[in-house]
């Protein structure tokens, strides 16, 4: 085969910008790229690796030998090795085999900027280009009306590996079976958009996906890269949005991985209290260095650019923010002014977010952040770090507890309810019961709920109905949908035998619904991240356990009274204020006989009565069920 040939896609430009972090399309120029040289066809390979002495490309066009077809390295000290090598192409396999400066150590790496990968536990790079041609023309068009923060936005979080399996023949199902199977039922269940577990290349099943290798490959575990387009062109197609989940925090030790990559500390930061993860055994990004950062900006504008990704949600942001993350005393330095915070990583992540809206505007990225770091989801042009929304983990945590306690001894309680409102519009706050919620022991949602098989169900329609109806955006894990019984399994699919029996399809047809109230009530989006769009009636009654509240559209006719009975013990003529005179008539109710309540407690249109109650001039006399919400609109 023929030697290497001197070419480059890099221009003097480009490499001013990788320099100063500044590149955020680094996958148009590094990586392999399928071209035509001189009348020749080959694929030009590019690998940034400052601290090498030799690059060479090795694969199953030279049997792996190293030094055949040797990079050239930049005279610009970019520490960029590139060349064109002939009669390379489509489905060879390759990796780089690298010699360092230091002490001559020799690394053998996949391609960081590989588009495919090969199969899991084989870790080579695979030379690939696809010639998909997208059909969501439409919904990307209009998705800026899908994505906005003042539209319905219901995630149904899914792992690939687990949401459901091929049983007969004990194997995962592909992209292609996914764009039919799982874009249906998303539809059928009405939400709006899918999240998925980390889908970019990983060699360790369970890790979820979170330790990833191939930054810029779709895991070939489902299929080809063409394939997972075809899956995201086919729920755009159905207008459903796509979010994937990104890993910027830190990446695993693996030999082919990024770690050490040219015999020195390239991706990584060199000083281990800043450059390793105890929890994870992993490796964290050294953000302070220019090049890394033009890496990490550049893979989450990948996804937005090459496969029409609706948005990212970031992992583990809060391990970023802090230098003491799980670190004990003495095992951390702070920075320059003796704080805490990460100053590099926060820069990075206001850079990251500002990249990502000044080139997709239409798209959101949502902070995974467990602390009360201030203004996650504020703009950066006011100190915010500039996400467009963030998981709202106190909600989450207090809502779990609460739900789990047995009704007797909610009246104790109550504040842990209602605790949320005081700081509900400090973010733009998605509320997630994610899949970290339903493993290691904590058991399955429905696991957490208290009393016989009814009140269990009953207690679990309540606990989405008031989710569904707090401020905010909302996101369901696989399985929570129906009521699966046991934790999530990422080795097995899902129970889906359940829905033969009435109380798990009870369970399903009531998230369909909720999911069709949302969207169709424009007093439940409209204002989700606005104190403007809700307002207490009572909160005070402790005693019965009872929550009324009203969220609030742009116009008062759209606003929706909602009261929630948080014990098994019906609340008839229970009275309530209300904001003015009317008639009031129920839109939704938990307690449904389709849902497997009891169907026993609903409420005729009503008109309200002069009569002063909770701070109101007017009120009404209505029937709540039993563990159940009850919503109410004037006709």
């Amino acid at each position: 085969m023929a030697d290497v040939i001197p070419h480059s896609l890099f221009t003097d430009f480009d490499i001013d910008l990788f320099k100063s972090g500044k590149h955020y399309r680094l996958y148009e120029k590094f990586g392999s790229h399928i071209m035509t040289v001189d009348g020749v066809k080959g694929t030009y390979f590019a690998v940034w690796a400052p601290s090498a002495k030799a690059v060479s490309v090795i694969g199953d066009f030279n049997f792996w030998i190293e030094g055949d077809h040797k990079l050239n390295v930049r005279w610009d000290e970019s520490g960029i090795w590139e060349g064109f090598i002939p009669e390379v192409g489509k489905g060879n396999i390759y990796k780089y085999k690298i010699q360092s400066h230091n002490n001559d150590i020799k690394t053998e790496k996949a391609d960081p900027y590989a588009r495919r990968n090969e199969h899991p536990p084989k870790t080579a790079s695979v030379v690939w280009d696809d010639n998909y041609k997208w059909k969501d023309t439409k919904w990307m068009k209009d998705r800026k009306t899908h994505n906005a923060l003042d539209a319905p936005f219901s995630v149904y979080e899914v792992h690939l590996g687990s949401w459901k399996r091929q049983i007969e023949e004990n194997r995962f199902l592909s992209y292609t079976e996914l764009a039919d199977d799982l874009v249906s039922y998303v539809k059928e269940m009405n939400f709006t958009h899918v999240e998925l577990m980390p889908i970019m290349e990983f060699p360790y099943d369970p890790s979820w996906g979170y330790q990833i290798t191939g930054y810029f490959a779709p895991t070939a575990r489902f299929g080809y890269p063409e394939e997972f387009k075809l899956l995201v062109d086919k729920l755009h197609q159905n207008d459903i949005g796509i979010i994937l989940d990104w890993v910027p925090s830190h990446f695993p030790e693996d030999a082919h991985g990024l770690g050490f990559f040219d015999g020195s500390c390239l991706y990584e930061h060199p000083d281990k209290r800043r450059g390793y993860h105890p929890d994870w055994k992993s490796l964290i990004f050294n953000y302070g260095r220019n090049e890394v950062k033009s890496f990490l900006i550049s893979n989450a504008l990948f996804w937005l650019d090459q496969y029409h990704a609706d948005g990212l949600r970031v992992d583990a942001v809060a391990s970023m923010l802090f230098l003491d993350y799980s670190r004990e005393d003495g095992t951390w330095e702070p920075n320059m002014f003796g704080g805490r915070e990460n100053l590099e990583a926060i820069a990075f992540m206001r850079e990251m977010n500002e990249a990502v809206y000044g080139a997709f505007p239409d798209v959101q990225t949502i902070a995974e952040e467990s602390t009360s770091f201030p203004m996650v989801s504020k703009p950066t042009f006011i100190g915010g770090l500039g996400f467009g929304m963030k998981w709202m983990m106190g909600w989450m945590h207090d809502t779990l507890q609460y739900f789990s306690k047995e009704p007797i001894y909610r009246k104790h309680h109550q504040n842990d309810l209602t605790f949320s409102m005081t700081y509900a519009f400090t973010e733009n706050f998605m509320l997630p019961l994610s899949h970290d919620e339903v493993v290691y022991g904590k058991h399955s949602i429905l696991g957490r709920m208290p009393g016989d098989e009814w009140q269990r169900f009953a207690n679990l329609r309540l606990l989405y109905s008031y989710m569904f109806t707090h401020p905010g955006t909302n996101l369901l894990f696989q399985g929570a949908e129906f009521g699966q019984s046991e934790e999530w399994n990422f080795q097995q699919s899902l129970d889906w035998h359940l829905l033969q029996y009435q109380p798990h399809k009870g369970v399903q047809t009531l998230i369909k619904d909720l999911n069709t109230f949302y969207k169709n009530e424009p007093a439940l989006y409209q204002k989700q991240f606005s104190g403007e769009g809700f307002e207490w009636i009572d909160y005070n009654d402790a005693e019965n356990s009872i929550l009324v509240y009203i969220r609030k559209g742009n116009d008062k006719k759209d606003d929706i009274i909602i009261a929630c009975n948080m014990t098994p013990v019906p609340r008839e003529n229970y009275r309530m204020g209300v904001p003015r005179k009317g008639k009031l008539k129920e839109v939704f109710n938990s307690d449904l006989k389709k849902y497997f309540g009891s169907g026993t407690y609903k409420n005729k249109a009503k008109g309200t009565a002069n009569e002063p109650w909770q701070f109101r001039d007017d009120s009404v006399e209505v029937v709540i069920p039993p563990l159940g919400m009850v919503a109410f609109k004037y006709s």
